[in-house]
C-alpha cells in the first residue's frame, strides 16, 4: 500500500494528515502555531515556527506509521492564503509574516485603486483591493519599513515558504497567487502593469506553478529530521480554500461547497475565467485543472453562534444549546438575525455595519433566539448563492462542512433557504483531504481528480429542500435583505459610542 501526506497550514495549527490509496487517513497529527498580535488590527506570526511545527508534525506522523518510509509517495499543502513572508537575497526571512486577518492596510487599498483603477484591478485580478490580500501588506512594508523592502528579493505565502523550508525550492501555485492581487488571473501571469504602475519590481513575484506539479523532492536535511525518504516527491498544493474544495468535491458546474467554521464561505466551481461579478465576490484560480472558483464570505457565521452561546447558555455543549430548535418553526415566531458582529463581507463589505435581532417581543424563548441566529448566518450565506444564480450560474447540489454540517436542523434548513440538495460528507477532512488528494493525483493514482474524488469521498447523508418551507423562506430572505439597507445608516452614527 501507497501512502501520501496532506499538510494543511492554518492559523492556529498546522495539521498533517497521512492517506493512503483508498482514501482512508491512516494517522492525523495537529501542531499547534503562535500568533502575534502587538496592536489593534495587527496580526502576525513567524515562519519559523510553522516550518518548525510542521517538521515536528512530520516527524511524529512518520513514527506512527508502520511501514517504510519509501511507502509514503508525496507531500503537498494547503495553506492560509493571502500571507506576506519576504526573503532576502540569501533566502533568510526579513521579518514576521503579515497575516491574512491583518487590517493595517486601508491606506494601501486606496492607494492601489488611486494608482491602478478599481476597474483596472478588478479586471485584471478579478477581485477588489482588500486589506486582506498580499499587494497591500508588500505595499505598507515599503511604504513604512523602506530598508526591509530594499532588502527584500522575493515574497513567499505562508504554504510556500514551509514548502521552500524542506525543498529549498521557490515556487508559489496559481490558486494561491491569485489572492495576492499581483496576478492576472485569466492569464495565469504576474501583471507587469500593476507592479510597474505601484512601483514594483516584477522580480520579487516566484515562479508559478500547478497545484498537482511536482516541485521537488524532500532534501537531506529535511528527511533526516523527519525520517522520511529524500525521494518523497513534493508538490505544489493550493490556497486553503481551493483544496477544501477538492477535498469536498467540489469539481464540477452545479456543485458548491457551504463550510461554516468561525467565518462562512459559499464556493462554486467555474470553469471559465471571464464571468463578471463586479467584484462582489471573491474569484480565484482553482487547485484542479483549468478550472476556477467563485466564493463569497459571512465575517462572522459560527462566530454568531459562538457569541450569542457565550451569553446565554455558556455552560452547555452545543448540542444542549442546540436542542428544542426543532421544535421552532421556520422564522422563529416572528425574530430575525443579522450575523454582522464584526462587519459583514459578501455583498456589502462593510466594517462598520453591526448586528440586529428584528421584531423580539416578550413571547420569544431562548430557543427561538438561537433558531433565528441559525437562520440569519444561513440568510447571510445565501447572499452570495443568490449571487450566482443571479449571475446565470447553476446551483443544485451543496457539500455543507464544519459546524453547519453537524446538526440536523441545520442541514435541513440549509436545503430550504438554498433551495438546493445538501450533503453531508462521511468524513470531512477539508483542505488537508484535498491537499493530499493533489499529491495522490501527482503521484498518478489516479487519471484525473475527479477520479481521485470519487474513490475518496463518499456521501453519508443528503436532505432535500421542503417546498412549503422553500416558500416561507423566500418571504423571509426579502425581509432579511431590507435590514442592512434600514440600519446602515445608524450603525455608522452609533459607533462613536462604542469602546
Amino acid at each position: 500500500m501507497k501512502y501520501v501526506i496532506g499538510v494543511d497550514l492554518g492559523t492556529s495549527a498546522v495539521k498533517l494528515l497521512l492517506v493512503n490509496q483508498d482514501g482512508k487517513v491512516v494517522t492525523e497529527v495537529s501542531k499547534d502555531l503562535h500568533l502575534i498580535q502587538e496592536k489593534t488590527g495587527y496580526s502576525e506570526q513567524n515562519p519559523q515556527n510553522w516550518v518548525d511545527q510542521t517538521i515536528s508534525g512530520l516527524y511524529e506522523l512518520y513514527n506512527q506509521f508502520e511501514g517504510e518510509a519509501e511507502d509514503i509517495e508525496g507531500i503537498s499543502f494547503s495553506g492560509q492564503m493571502h500571507g506576506l513572508v519576504l526573503l532576502d537575497k540569501n533566502q533568510e526571512v526579513l521579518r514576521n509574516a503579515i497575516l491574512w486577518n491583518d487590517t493595517r492596510t486601508t491606506a494601501e487599498c486606496q492607494q492601489i485603486n488611486d494608482t491602478v483603477g478599481k476597474e483596472r484591478v478588478l479586471r485584471i485580478t478579478k477581485n477588489q483591493a482588500l486589506e486582506g490580500f498580499t499587494l497591500p501588506k508588500l505595499l505598507w512594508v515599503k511604504n513604512h519599513e523602506p530598508e526591509i523592502y530594499r532588502k527584500a528579493e522575493t515574497f513567499l505565502l505562508p504554504k510556500d515558504y514551509v514548502r521552500f523550508a524542506l525543498t529549498g525550492k521557490l515556487n508559489m501555485d496559481y490558486s494561491d497567487a491569485s489572492g495576492t492581487l499581483l496576478m492576472d488571473v485569466r492569464k495565469k501571469a504576474w501583471s507587469k502593469k500593476i507592479c510597474d504602475l505601484l512601483g514594483i519590481d516584477i522580480g520579487l513575484c516566484p515562479p508559478l506553478a500547478e497545484s498537482y506539479e511536482e516541485v521537488g523532492t524532500l532534501s537531506s536535511e529535511m528527511a533526516d529530521k523527519t525520517g522520511l525518504s529524500k525521494s518523497t516527491r513534493i508538490f505544489a498544493g493550493g490556497a486553503d480554500n481551493a483544496c477544501g474544495a477538492i477535498g469536498s468535491g467540489i469539481l464540477t458546474e452545479g456543485k458548491t461547497l457551504v463550510s461554516t467554521g468561525t467565518s462562512g464561505v459559499v464556493l462554486a466551481h467555474e470553469n471559465r475565467g471571464d464571468r463578471n461579478f463586479q467584484g462582489k465576490v471573491h474569484y480565484f484560480n482553482h487547485g484542479a485543472p483549468d478550472a476556477y472558483y467563485t466564493m463569497g464570505v459571512t465575517l462572522a457565521a459560527g462566530h454568531s453562534l459562538t457569541w450569542f452561546k457565550n451569553i446565554v447558555g455558556k455552560e452547555e455543549t452545543f448540542d444542549q444549546f442546540l436542542e428544542n430548535i426543532d421544535t421552532v418553526p421556520p422564522g422563529a415566531n416572528g425574530l430575525l438575525f443579522t450575523p454582522f458582529i464584526a462587519g459583514e463581507r459578501t455583498p456589502y463589505y462593510d466594517s462598520s455595519i453591526r448586528a440586529s435581532f428584528i421584531g423580539m417581543d416578550s413571547s420569544h424563548e431562548k430557543k427561538e433566539f438561537v433558531r433565528a441566529v441559525l437562520e440569519g448566518v444561513t440568510f447571510s450565506l445565501n447572499e452570495s448563492v443568490r449571487l450566482f444564480r443571479d449571475q446565470g450560474k447553476r446551483i443544485d447540489t451543496i457539500i455543507s462542512i464544519g459546524g453547519g454540517a453537524k446538526n440536523e436542523t441545520w442541514l435541513q434548513m440549509q436545503a430550504d433557504i438554498f433551495n438546493a440538495k445538501v450533503i453531508k460528507l462521511s468524513s470531512e477532512q477539508g483542505p488537508g483531504m484535498g491537499a493530499a488528494m493533489l499529491a495522490a493525483y501527482g503521484c498518478d493514482w489516479f487519471g484525473t481528480i475527479q477520479e481521485c474524488s470519487n474513490e475518496f469521498l463518499q456521501e453519508e447523508k443528503s436532505y432535500e429542500p421542503i417546498e412549503e418551507n422553500v416558500a416561507i423562506y423566500e418571504e423571509l430572505f426579502k425581509l432579511y435583505q431590507q435590514i442592512y439597507s434600514s440600519t446602515a445608516s445608524l450603525n455608522k452614527k452609533i459607533m462613536q459610542y462604542r469602546q
